[in-house]
């Protein structure tokens, strides 16, 4: 019995996909449930999975676009449960071998050019310099490759112009057999998307950044403190990222329009705070939300950040986990970065950027000390987010991590709550 593998719908909207990677072989014996293939969209990679077991036929080539719906491949019930037989790989190994000897025996081609061995010209070239009357040590500028563009330069040349191999005006500090070549690949369709996406900020929003800087003292000193207890009790590491997301929820709270967005002509601000996290990965940016952050606590927020982390890198993760955040945070500190200005991450309204932590002078109680310094940025749409707003978001971030305490007290000093003040 033939069964139809057929493309799933990776969200709404989406007719179109592309077929990323097989990850079985034309006639492969596979088993029900077994991941088959990878699917691309313009918004996450998900798995294509064998709906029964049996012999693999692909209808679809890697690398292709394919529609919603349509037969990537077709799976033939009968051999269900056969393993790949011996004689078969033989076959395949056959061609193989023979190629090789082939390989083996070809005579080399030889190239027309006695100071340059390496060089080598298009067929192209080759026939113009034929009829040009024109050899490579003439033609050839230090190029491994040459093409009918340096042809055809050499020969409306002046003679007494042409480099001969004989010539001591050859260009002897480039490297001949250095390389020219040039390596081209398929944009992916998550990375078409991203750059529209990316361009689309730019043009329809009025994107500003501003900038504050953080002493991580305190943050430090508390990872350092307490981490080998807080790996034992929750069985995560302590990180600075869950720091800066719980921060920046209880920042949100004291500016909900930093946490609001535009939908036509009206402005919405949710009471939730669903982070996205800017996730790098071998396809691409991805940013994974982490929903409620404003219920949760440091242990918890680091849960879903490997969590999510993990299934991003392995291109496991969903597409309902990466829509809907309403403020995002990124890392380009992990990288090296010393300051940057993110991109809003539509329909959102502002991202901060986190940056690495650089020991600098600084002024404390009237005394230069050196103290471990990071530069924050808050990129925002200046249509909904005023400077007091984005200004005093990064003001009640700062606060905040330079005293930890106040992330138990919902950002508000803890002996004035104490006091009732």
């Amino acid at each position: 019995m033939i069964i139809e593998i057929k493309v799933p719908t990776p969200g709404e909207s989406i007719t179109e996909v592309e077929l990323a990677s097989w990850l079985v072989s034309d006639g492969d014996i596979v088993e029900k449930d077994q991941e088959i293939a990878e699917i691309e969209s313009d918004k996450a990679t998900l798995s294509l999975l064998a709906t029964e077991a049996g012999k693999i036929k692909i209808e679809v080539e890697a690398g292709e676009s394919i529609a919603v719906g349509a037969v990537a491949c077709t799976v033939d019930t009968e051999f269900a449960g056969e393993a790949k037989s011996a004689p078969k790989a033989e076959a395949a190994e056959a061609p193989k071998k023979e190629i090789k000897e082939v390989a083996k025996e070809a005579p080399k081609q030889e190239t027309a050019s006695t100071n340059y061995p390496n060089a080598k010209a298009s067929p192209l070239a080759k026939k113009q310099m034929e009829a040009a009357g024109l050899d490579i040590d003439q033609v050839i500028n230090g190029l491994k490759r040459l093409s009918t563009k340096e042809v055809e330069l050499v020969k409306n040349m002046p003679q007494e112009k042409v480099v001969t191999s004989s010539s001591s005006a050859t260009s002897s500090f480039i490297d001949a057999s250095a390389s020219r070549d040039a390596e081209r690949q398929k944009m992916s369709m998550l990375r078409k998307k991203l750059s529209q996406r990316l361009v689309a900020v730019k043009n329809e929003t009025a994107m500003l950044t501003t900038f504050n800087e953080v002493d991580m003292s305190a943050v430090m000193g508390l990872r350092k403190k307490y981490q080998s207890k807080f790996i034992d009790k929750h069985g995560v590491k302590l990180g600075f990222m869950s720091f800066f997301i719980k921060a920046a929820s209880l920042a949100l709270k004291h500016h909900p329009m930093v946490n609001a967005m535009i939908d036509g002509d009206e402005i919405v601000m949710p009471e939730y705070h669903d982070v996205s996290v800017a996730v790098q990965t071998p396809k691409g940016l991805m940013v994974p939300v982490i929903r409620n952050v404003e219920t949760l606590s440091l242990d918890g927020i680091e849960s879903a950040l490997k969590e999510l982390a993990e299934k991003a890198r392995k291109g496991k993760i969903g597409l309902e986990e990466m829509t809907g955040g309403t403020f995002t945070v990124t890392n380009g500190g992990v990288f090296g970065s010393m300051l940057s200005t993110p991109i809003i991450n539509p329909p959102q309204s502002a991202i901060m950027g986190m940056h690495n932590i650089v020991e600098r002078p600084v002024a404390v109680n009237g005394k230069v000390e050196i103290r471990p310094i990071m530069y924050l940025a808050l990129s925002y749409d200046h249509r909904i987010i005023d400077g007091k707003d984005s200004v005093g978001f990064l003001v009640k971030v700062k606060e905040m991590l330079e005293n930890p305490a106040k992330l138990l007290s919902g950002g508000f000093d803890p002996e004035q709550a104490v006091l009732g003040l």
